[in-house]
C-alpha cells in the first residue's frame, strides 16, 4: 500500500534552536540573543526544508539526502551580515539538530537535556512535522581564498560561543580548530591549506565564492570537498559578494546551474536603476540591504554605506556595483557592457 506523500516542511527545531542558544558576537549588544533577519531566516529555511518522503530509520538515518536542497547559495552586499549569519548555521550544524529525525507524533517535542545541553530549553513539535537531531560526528570545514576571509566567519564564531549557553556544549574555542562533542570538530580551510582537503565533511560553509577561480586553485578546492560532503551525506552553503560575470567563478557556475537541488538567494534591484545616478543609488542600496538599515531596525548606516560607494565609485565602478549594489556587473575592459549581464536575469 502507497503512503500518501507529505509536503515538504521546514525543520522549524532548528531555527529555533539558533535563537535560543547564538549571541551577537561583537559591538554593544555583544552577549544578546541573536535574533535572525528575514533574509537569514528564509535562507535557513529554505535550505532546511526536509522533503516530504524522508523516511525515518533510526538503524541508517537519513543525512543531507533527507533534505530537498544540497546546497545553498546566498549572495549579498558588503556589512550585510552574511558572516554572522554563517556562524550561526556553523553552531547548529555542529551541536543543534540539524538532521531529520523522523515525523512527530503528539506530544513529541525536542529537549536539549536529552543532548547533553542544560539550557532547559524544549521545542513542542506539532503533529506531523519532521523532527531534529544533532550530528553524531560533525566535521565541519570553514573554507575561503584567505585566511582573512575564513577569520570573518571564525572571529564571529567564537563569541557567540563564549557569550552565551553554548559554551556549556563548547567549553574550548581554539585559535586554529574548535573540537565539538562527540568527536567532531571545525576547522578552517584556505587555498594554502590543501593537505586537509579530502577529509571527511559534513557541513563545508564557503566564503566569498564570487573569487574562487580556476586561476586561484579553489574551482579544484571546491570539487574536492564537494566529493568529501557526497561521501559523508554531508552539505555545502556558499556566501557572496555578487561576482564578476567575465570570471567564470565558482559562485556564478553555482547560480548557473540547472540543478534543482540548489537554493539560491539573491536580492537585485531593478535592472533599469542607474547606479551613478546619486538618487536612484540609494533607492537600490534601500532595496538590497532592506531590513539591514539603521532606518529599518538594523546595524548598517544607509550613509556610510553610501560614502564606501562613492569612492569606489571614482576609481572602479563596476567593483562599487557589484559590492554594494548587489549587481552583476564586469569589470573594467571586460567583455560584457555594464547592465547587460543584469538584465539577462531580469526577472530570475
Amino acid at each position: 500500500m502507497n503512503r500518501p506523500r507529505r509536503p515538504n516542511q521546514t525543520l522549524a527545531v532548528g531555527l529555533g534552536w539558533i535563537e535560543e542558544h547564538c549571541v551577537v558576537p561583537d559591538r554593544f549588544a555583544a552577549g544578546a540573543p541573536l535574533r535572525l533577519y528575514d533574509f537569514q531566516f528564509e535562507y535557513l529555511a529554505k535550505f532546511y526544508t526536509v522533503r516530504g518522503d524522508a523516511v525515518w530509520n533510526p538503524a541508517n538515518p537519513m543525512l543531507g539526502e533527507a533534505f530537498v536542497y544540497q546546497e545553498g547559495l546566498q549572495v549579498g552586499p558588503q556589512k550585510l551580515g552574511k558572516s554572522p549569519g554563517t556562524a550561526a548555521h556553523v553552531t547548529l550544524e555542529g551541536v543543534g539538530p540539524a538532521l531529520f529525525a523522523g515525523w512527530a507524533g503528539e506530544d513529541d517535542g525536542y529537549a536539549c537535556s536529552d543532548w547533553g545541553c542544560g539550557c532547559g530549553w524544549e521545542f513542542p513539535y506539532a503533529p506531523g512535522e519532521p523532527m531534529g537531531m544533532p550530528w553524531a560526528t560533525p566535521l565541519i570545514q570553514i573554507t575561503a581564498l584567505s585566511e582573512e576571509q575564513t577569520d570573518n566567519i571564525y572571529d564571529a564564531l567564537r563569541p557567540m560561543i563564549e557569550l552565551g549557553p553554548l559554551a556549556d556544549l563548547i567549553p574550548k574555542t581554539g585559535e586554529e580548530f574548535i573540537r565539538l562533542p562527540g568527536g567532531g570538530r571545525i576547522d578552517t580551510v584556505t587555498s594554502s591549506a590543501t593537505s586537509r582537503l579530502g577529509a571527511r565533511v559534513t557541513f563545508r560553509p564557503a566564503d566569498e565564492t564570487g573569487l574562487w577561480l580556476k586561476s586561484n586553485k579553489m574551482v579544484a578546492v571546491n570539487d574536492t570537498q564537494l566529493r568529501g560532503l557526497a561521501g559523508m551525506g554531508g552539505r555545502s552553503s556558499q556566501t557572496t559578494n555578487a561576482w564578476n560575470p567575465a570570471e567564470n567563478s565558482v559562485a556564478q557556475m553555482t547560480y548557473e546551474s540547472p540543478s534543482e537541488d540548489i537554493y539560491k538567494q539573491f536580492r537585485q534591484p531593478p535592472p533599469q536603476w542607474s547606479y551613478k545616478n546619486k538618487v536612484e543609488r540609494r533607492k537600490i542600496h534601500q532595496h538590497v540591504y532592506g531590513e539591514v538599515l539603521k532606518e529599518n531596525g538594523g546595524h548598517v548606516p544607509l550613509e556610510s554605506i553610501e560614502a564606501l560607494a562613492v569612492k569606489l565609485l571614482a576609481r572602479d565602478a563596476a567593483q562599487a556595483e557589484r559590492f554594494f549594489g548587489n549587481r552583476l556587473v564586469a569589470g573594467s575592459g571586460a567583455w560584457l557592457k555594464e547592465l547587460l549581464w543584469e538584465r539577462a536575469y531580469a526577472g530570475a
